[in-house]
């Protein structure tokens, strides 16, 4: 899972990117294309309970790659937004817009006056722009490809110029990609476009300390809204653990800005959690909601997912009441289950398969 973090100039990616990896980045703005990497450990305090349990060699937490992508200023204009950017951008599975919502005479805004919802819908328009001249240019190709009558059969040509010509319609009333439907036939031949306006879009509204967020209305599919205190969250993710513990209670934070904000990363992009557990190792790993059991299988190895016969699948709840495996079989907790099986949410699998040589 790869999250980019983008904005304008002085929004505070680069403070939120910091509070995210607890990485000490320079937080002014060079107005010049800069990107940072971070991976970063999920926190999951099932994978600790699971490591206790069977007390493995190694213990593994699924990961999340945050990139702070500098180089958005809004004015990108009818040319688009430039190769290297856009080709840093297309590769992300989401975004998360940073939006400054807090006063600073002394950091001023690129656009001289503090305006969260028209910074989003900047924001917005530039990616919907992008999105827009790519659509054309397709349409461009289609046709011509379609007057030559050679190559491609005529029948999948027409389907294309259907799907992009609603897409075309969509991106010129101003309405991101995200917020149509896209059956599975359509998503193949878009997968390649990268279009920046189909991601999933978290909206983080950057507050001062003890400043109230505003009321912002983001009525777009697969998107959501939320607000942190950047500065005082990235000044809380350099500190040892203890003394954060304390500036947490004393500030009457609940929890770090890191464990929500991956949750939230994982709810915008449908993803949620399975284990694999055992004296060797207790990992967790990430697979969208929705996905067999093959599906599971294929995210630990594609060998398990191609030579896959059935799955042993117990809920972790199920097993930490019990306390082990052979508890959870006694008490018919422990089932098999084929290749239909949808995995839940914190379901402890063990693969069972059969690669022919």
């Amino acid at each position: 899972m790869r999250l980019g973090i983008i904005g304008l100039p002085q929004s505070g990616k680069t403070t939120l990117f910091n509070a995210l990896t607890r990485a000490t980045q320079p937080t002014g703005a060079t107005g010049k294309i800069e990107i940072h990497t971070g991976v970063v450990d999920v926190p999951d305090s099932r994978v600790d309970r699971l490591a206790e349990m069977f007390k493995p060699k190694k213990t593994i937490y699924a990961k999340v790659t945050y990139v702070d992508i500098a180089g958005l200023d809004g004015s990108a204009g009818k040319a688009g937004i430039a190769g290297a950017l856009l080709n840093q951008l297309a590769q992300m599975d989401g975004f998360i817009q940073v939006v400054r919502v807090f006063e600073d005479e002394n950091v001023p805004h690129v656009h001289n006056s503090v305006d969260p919802l028209r910074d989003i819908q900047n924001m917005d328009s530039e990616f919907v722009l992008n999105d827009l001249i790519q659509v054309e240019r397709k349409l461009e190709r289609l046709q011509e490809e379609k007057k030559k009558g050679a190559g491609r059969e005529k029948g999948l040509i027409e389907r294309e110029q259907v799907l992009f010509e609603r897409l075309h319609e969509t991106l010129s009333q101003e309405i991101p990609l995200r917020d149509i439907a896209i059956d599975s036939e359509e998503d193949k031949l878009l997968s390649g476009f990268g279009f920046l306006s189909r991601k999933p879009m978290l909206i983080v509204l950057n507050l001062s300390e003890s400043q109230s967020a505003p009321q912002i209305e983001y009525p777009h599919q697969h998107s959501m809204v939320t607000a942190l205190q950047g500065k005082l969250e990235m000044d809380i993710a350099q500190l040892p653990a203890e003394e954060a513990e304390m500036f947490l209670a004393e500030y009457g934070i609940a929890e770090p800005s890191l464990n929500r904000m991956i949750r939230l990363s994982y709810d915008l992009l449908g993803l949620h959690s399975f284990f694999t557990a055992g004296e060797d190792e207790c990992r967790a790993w990430t697979v969208r909601k929705g996905a067999t059991a093959p599906e599971a299988a294929g995210e630990i190895h594609t060998d398990l997912q191609k030579g896959f016969i059935r799955a042993e699948v117990v809920a972790y709840d199920d097993l930490m009441t019990l306390g082990s495996m052979h508890e959870a079989k006694t008490h018919g907790k422990l089932r098999m289950e084929g290749k239909e099986y949808i995995v839940k949410d914190g379901d402890v699998l063990n693969i069972l398969f059969n690669v022919k040589k």
